[in-house]
């Protein structure tokens, strides 16, 4: 260790002459603890969202889809499939064709998303456990049965009770439309509702309604095309290299994504929040910091008789200047690691015991507390924020002695 350190470290902890530095010395301290303790449990905050909105979207979202880099369908969608199912990793893979339509049950109608999917689409996501009303089924062997959002429901009336089927019309892709005949210009069918879910997005539960993927084919007027490839993995398979191979086999027609990338708009705005957060946070720290470079000029005024007997015993100015610099750092850095502690202590305490809760009504919210989930990437970032605050601390310090030492 240094000697200009040994001296600091004996000047942060020997008590002052001057009760007045004490207590501004404490405030530096305390301030740096509790912005640091701020912006961990502001960050882990934001994490914990950012978790509950991936574990709700992974219900339905895919682990990987692969999509047509242009155009809204692929052409062949059998070929592809084969393509994903020949890499290693790859549990199952299924081929899903989605596009707008007309809903009409009874005397309510609403344009919805229509989504075709395989009979055992259930295989490689969780739509069954959300289930809210009746049981899951697309397909027995008599009919074809519709999944249908929550919001759907709700606007069309509809109960999952086998009772009245539910109508769906989707405009012809070809052909001319008969201004005598407008009916004429749209392909329809109809089909019994067999469950009701919902996933508690907005995203998903608005206008959304699983068919059976013949269903909609014929409904669309396609044979084998399909908008998406969904794929599931086996379990431990790394994503990131099975995207590689699917990107690698199947060229730049087509786009791999996995689900961050899938929901990228969602992810992207609690990151912009984040981060937001994190500057007026940062903004805070700065101005706390103030503080640090009062209590080092009442420390350098109050240390005029050491620093005299310093240079008398052949210490240079720049080793002077280096003792109140070390000063600032340790009460920075100090400041930033009980911080750091007791924003990890509430953030554990958070997770077990649920203090703060949603002012929103517990049956109406996804989590009744606020969630939070500790990155270790941000605590790096909190303490590269204090060091850099601190070594904007130091330039000050250092200019201040170089003055005084004149």
């Amino acid at each position: 260790m240094s000697l200009p350190l040994k001296i600091a470290l004996r000047y942060l902890k020997s008590k002052k002459t001057h009760n007045a530095v004490n207590i501004i010395s404490i405030i530096s301290i305390c301030g740096v603890v509790v912005t640091t303790a701020a912006l961990v449990c502001v960050l882990s905050v934001f994490n914990g969202f950012r978790g509950v909105i991936q574990e709700r979207l992974s219900r339905l979202d895919p682990q990987v889809a692969v999509c047509p880099s242009v155009g809204k369908t692929m052409p062949d969608a059998d070929s592809v499939l084969n393509v994903i199912t020949s890499i290693d990793g790859v549990e199952k893979a299924m081929p899903v064709l989605e596009d707008q339509a007309l809903a009409i049950y009874a005397d309510y109608q609403m344009p919805v998303r229509l989504k075709g999917v395989p009979a055992n689409y259930h295989e490689i996501n969780a739509i069954d456990s959300t289930i809210v009303d009746g049981s899951y089924a697309l397909k027995d062997d008599v009919s074809s049965f519709a999944v249908v959002g929550v919001g759907p429901a709700i606007n069309l009336r509809m109960r999952a009770d086998g009772l009245r089927m539910l109508q769906l019309y989707a405009p012809r892709r070809q052909g001319r439309v008969n201004l005598a005949n407008p009916i004429d210009a749209f392909f329809s069918d109809s089909l019994f509702v067999s469950s009701i879910f919902q996933v508690q997005q907005n995203s998903y539960d608005q206008d959304l309604i699983f068919v059976p993927l013949d269903f909609a084919r014929n409904l669309f007027d396609y044979d084998t095309q399909a908008t998406q490839i969904e794929v599931k993995l086996h379990p431990g398979t790394s994503e990131k290299k099975v995207m590689e191979q699917i990107s690698a086999k199947l060229g730049p027609s087509y786009q791999v994504k996995d689900r961050l990338m899938q929901q990228s708009e969602s992810f992207r705005l609690v990151n912009v929040e984040k981060w937001v957060t994190f500057l007026l946070l940062a903004f805070i720290m700065l101005i706390a910091t103030f503080n640090i470079i009062s209590t080092l000029s009442l420390l350098i005024i109050e240390k005029d008789d050491s620093i005299a007997t310093f240079q008398k015993l052949g210490a240079t100015r720049q080793q002077i200047t280096h003792i109140f610099v070390a000063e600032g750092w340790l009460i920075a850095m100090l400041g930033a690691v009980l911080g750091i502690v007791l924003g990890l202590l509430l953030c554990l305490g958070q997770q077990t015991f649920g203090w703060l809760r949603l002012s929103a009504d517990p049956s109406q919210v996804i989590v009744a507390a606020y969630p939070v989930q500790v990155v270790w990437t941000d605590l790096v970032v909190v303490l590269l924020l204090v060091a850099s605050i601190g070594f904007v601390t130091s330039l000050v310090t250092s200019t201040i002695m170089r003055r005084r030492l004149r």
